[in-house]
């Protein structure tokens, strides 16, 4: 049976490399753009592991949906199948055969979704929204992580309802990674906690955040012997820092810098300060890419210490970006993330090589914390929250693509 088996696409076709040569500010750089984004906010990306034959690219949205496309060596972007859950999509990973891919949501579910016969199941259960997920292939088990609202971290065989281990953390889970032997879970209150896999999961060791703002995102990097080594975190205050778990000199090794800011080193003009919303590293080179609230992405060299490029701006936040397996892909995100209150923003979603996509925004009350009920009113795209009346503006995300450089 062929992948995704006998599903169709849920959108009408590739989008060629060759598109608009209009210039505007959803896509300064003109990147390709791909085809039936997602109707809301997109909250994760994913490609498909080096096991899977080509690229395909998932990801999860507020629209409560997974969406899966191909992305065609031609540059175009072709929608492949989705699948629902019943709140909105807040993680998403791959299995390493790529056969599967597994999906975290609000409705504090997580599913599995068999692409050869293109359904999905439930496989994991919290008492709060799960924020974070990943599939873990170690040599004496695979399992799914799973880390969530409820301040839990569970491990889940997919044949069993039951967890096959819980563990208690202090806090809520904002954002996790893993590469095995090696697990890093950032947590409200700004905690920092590393689990060793090996054998069976295990607390490794709790670290003081070098961040004085709340944790936003964190990615794991390897050494030269391709081993997790340290991570990346980033926080809503415009700053990411670089950690070793065992540095030589710690005072020397650990670092943090500056990003996602404007006005740079002006002193006479106020400075606004953006939000990092995702890290990923190139696969084969090291560096890193970071995007924010800015509606920026910059990629950055860790060992020397420096930037390497910056994008143009683009008229909305950049959510989420992943780079494909051999680097040669990167896929960014530009949705509504709530960092803005009022005006009316378009975008669509772009691929910077060859793919095209739209979005529209997705409505949650930032003042009343509560999932809402909204009503419209006055106005083509104003809303209402029914919980304290509090009315927002509707805009327009995007999912983008771009080859790295």
């Amino acid at each position: 049976m062929s992948l995704f088996g006998a599903s169709t696409g849920f959108g009408t076709g590739g989008t060629g490399v060759f598109g608009s040569t209009a210039t505007d500010s959803h896509n300064p750089m003109k990147d390709v753009e791909v085809t039936s984004p997602p109707d809301d906010s997109i909250s994760c990306l994913a490609f498909s592991p080096p096991s899977l034959p080509g690229n395909f690219l998932i990801g999860g949205s507020w629209a409560n949906d997974v969406r899966c496309w191909e992305v065609q060596d031609n540059g175009q972007t072709v929608p492949k199948a989705q699948q629902m859950h019943t709140g909105p999509v807040l993680d998403a990973c791959w299995s390493d055969d790529g056969s599967k891919v597994f999906t975290a949501s609000c409705d504090k579910t997580a599913k599995m979704w068999d692409l050869n016969s293109n359904q999905a199941m439930q496989i994991a259960q919290h008492d709060g929204p799960i924020k974070a997920i990943h599939w873990i292939k170690a040599p004496s088990y695979s399992c799914v992580m799973t880390g969530s609202w409820d301040k839990t971290l569970k491990f889940w065989d997919t044949r069993s309802p039951n967890p096959m281990m819980s563990l208690q953390m202090p806090e809520r889970c904002y954002c996790a990674d893993v590469v095995y032997p090696m697990a890093v879970v950032a947590t409200a209150e700004r905690g920092l906690i590393v689990y060793q896999l090996e054998n069976q999961p295990s607390e490794f060791r709790r670290i003081d955040s070098p961040l004085k703002h709340q944790h936003r995102c964190v990615a794991i990097f390897k050494d030269k012997q391709n081993k997790p080594t340290g991570f990346a975190l980033g926080s809503i205050e415009g700053r990411v820092a670089i950690h070793y778990i065992n540095p030589p000199n710690p005072a020397k090794d650990n670092f943090t810098f500056k990003c996602h800011r404007s006005n740079g080193t002006n002193t006479t003009t106020p400075q606004d300060i953006y939000a990092v919303n995702a890290i990923s590293f190139h696969p084969v080179h090291g560096t890193l890419a970071t995007v924010g609230s800015d509606g920026r992405f910059s990629f950055w060299d860790k060992d020397a210490r420096t930037k390497l490029k910056t994008s143009e701006q683009l008229d909305q936040p950049i959510t989420a970006c992943c780079f494909n397996h051999n680097g040669n892909i990167f896929a960014y995100a530009s949705s509504y993330d709530w960092s803005k209150v009022g005006g009316i923003r378009r975008a669509k979603l772009h691929l910077l090589w060859g793919m095209r996509k739209t979005c529209c925004l997705m409505c949650v009350c930032i003042r009343s914390r509560q999932t809402p009920s909204f009503r419209q009113t006055s106005g083509p795209m104003a809303w209402c929250c029914v919980y304290c009346a509090w009315t927002n503006q509707k805009g327009l995300p995007n999912l983008v693509l771009m080859t790295a450089a």
